[in-house]
């Protein structure tokens, strides 16, 4: 897909969101209701992501400011007989 397409489909998703919005004061309750769930479901799938990339980055990059000794990689040396 090409920028131009993607930017396309995100400005459309966007339009249909700002009209979900703008119907919502008048639907009925399920439909409130279901939004709602739609919403929260977004809201924590984007929470638990920036949780993950954070953790990641934390164990990774040594943010704490000194370095992660558990990722040092030990090497197997055969045993002599």
């Amino acid at each position: 897909m090409s920028s131009e397409g993607f930017l396309k489909e995100m400005q459309t998703i966007g339009e249909k969101l700002l009209l979900k919005l703008q119907k919502l004061p008048k639907a009925d309750p399920v439909e409130i209701v279901s939004f709602c769930v739609v919403l929260l479901f977004i809201v924590t799938v984007l929470v638990l992501m920036i949780i993950a990339c954070s953790c990641c980055c934390y164990s990774c990059c040594s943010c704490g400011g000194r370095p992660d000794h558990r990722r040092r990689k030990i090497q197997a040396h055969p045993t002599a007989h």
